[in-house]
């Protein structure tokens, strides 16, 4: 379902060309002279990836996994080739690792409902850092609350990147789990998510990985991460909403019992008891989200047509430029994001509230996230109520630097003349 022109148009980093690509999302015809930079919240979605939704509904849609029939196998096999394709994106040992999901949010809760519930007792930690997403703070409260776990948090330093001394520091006998940010979603933050990883291990926790904003934009292999469970979401990586990944050693996820209950889910059920099918299927209850799947997998191609080093590249080149520019505003603060900052550009503009900074953005036809973007502890301990974020896609380039500074200039003349 993929066009052709994606194996030719961009061969390498001399060849990776935004404006081409651009021409690959039909949501820029249709908004002539708009400026995305929100793809932290939700990226834009490639005509390959709405195409493949659009035609599985039509020509190969039935339930999977459940009917004898071919279409129901045709749709089956379709199903479970974007698993393989999730397992090649992650690099896991075995796609039975791969459990499909509503989104991060989903797959974090349910490690911590099941892998949580059943291995964690009372007075067992549980780290996470300073710049988690609510989506790896509020599963871990719920537990803590629930069984009466501890949540430590490791802080950040001066710089707005984690404080791996103070880390280390935090880890002892007693912490079961490390819950991290790959990838800060508020700043940008780029953690050393192997060096946190061989540190947990050493003192026998296991490792969650939020790849959420990492997953888009950088070669992720669990194998050689070592990490125990890792999740990202569909939306942010080009695919369909309602659909993320979890991955999850094998061994792991056989030990944890199932989070939900219903259909597909079990091998025999009586009204005395239930037998649980093997991982992932455990795991996923009910009918699933089909065609999220199979666009996710779609998308999953988009990226590695385009070559995940080339992406990285451009978007590493793209975040320094972006940094030279917006620190030459007079009056702007560029929220501090530690030693290694990647695809996202979280400011502050002196007297001007966030949203209001937003709003005039979008007179100028700039789109961008106002707000604590769902990481209140870490935005409040820079200091702020609220940050203006802009955040990068495989369709940005200078040129949507320049307009967004130009905004930013012309909102600044605005509000503090």
């Amino acid at each position: 379902m993929r066009p052709a022109s994606l194996r030719t148009v961009y061969p390498g980093p001399g060849g990776f060309d935004p404006q081409e690509i651009k021409r690959e999302f039909p949501i820029f015809a249709s908004n002539p002279g708009l400026v995305f930079l929100d793809s932290g919240a939700s990226a834009q979605k490639p005509r390959s990836v709405i195409d493949r939704i659009s035609n599985y509904y039509s020509t190969d849609y039935a339930n999977v996994h459940r009917g004898v029939y071919r279409l129901s196998a045709r749709s089956t096999e379709l199903f479970e080739e974007a698993r393989e394709k999730m397992r090649a994106f992650l690099n896991a040992a075995d796609s039975r690792e791969i459990v499909f999901v509503r989104g991060a949010t989903e797959g974090i809760n349910l490690v911590a409902q099941s892998w949580g519930a059943t291995f964690l007792k009372p007075g067992d930690e549980v780290l996470i850092s300073e710049l988690e997403h609510h989506s790896n703070i509020v599963p871990w409260q719920i537990l803590r609350d629930r069984i009466g776990i501890r949540l430590v948090v490791a802080p950040i330093d001066a710089t707005g990147g984690l404080d791996l001394a103070a880390f280390e520091a935090l880890l002892s006998p007693r912490t079961r789990l490390v819950a991290m940010t790959h990838l800060a979603n508020a700043t940008g933050a780029l953690v050393p998510i192997e060096t946190i990883t061989r540190l947990a291990h050493r003192h026998g926790a296991k490792v969650l990985i939020d790849g959420c904003q990492a997953a888009p934009r950088l070669s992720v292999d669990v194998q050689a991460l070592d990490c125990d469970f890792y999740v990202f979401s569909g939306h942010k990586t080009y695919g369909p909403t309602g659909i993320g990944v979890l991955y999850g050693r094998y061994e792991l996820l056989s030990e944890m019992p199932p989070w939900q209950g219903g259909g597909e889910m079990i091998l025999n059920v009586t009204f005395e008891k239930s037998e649980f099918q093997d991982p992932p299927h455990r795991f996923e209850a009910g009918t699933p989200d089909i065609s999220g799947a199979i666009g996710l997998g779609t998308a999953i191609d988009f990226i590695e047509e385009l070559g995940r080093d080339n992406i990285l590249e451009h978007e590493e080149a793209l975040t320094g430029y972006g940094v030279d520019r917006l620190s030459r505003i007079p009056d702007l603060r560029l929220v501090e994001a530690g030693q290694r900052r990647l695809g996202i550009l979280s400011f502050d503009l002196e007297g001007v509230h966030p949203h209001d900074l937003a709003q005039v953005l979008d007179q100028h036809e700039v789109a961008v996230r106002a707000g604590h973007h769902c990481a209140q502890p870490l935005v409040e301990k820079l200091g702020l109520a609220a940050t203006t974020r802009a955040s990068l896609g495989v369709y940005n380039d200078e040129s949507d630097i320049d307009r967004l500074a130009e905004a930013l200039e012309a909102a600044r003349e605005m509000f503090l003349r």
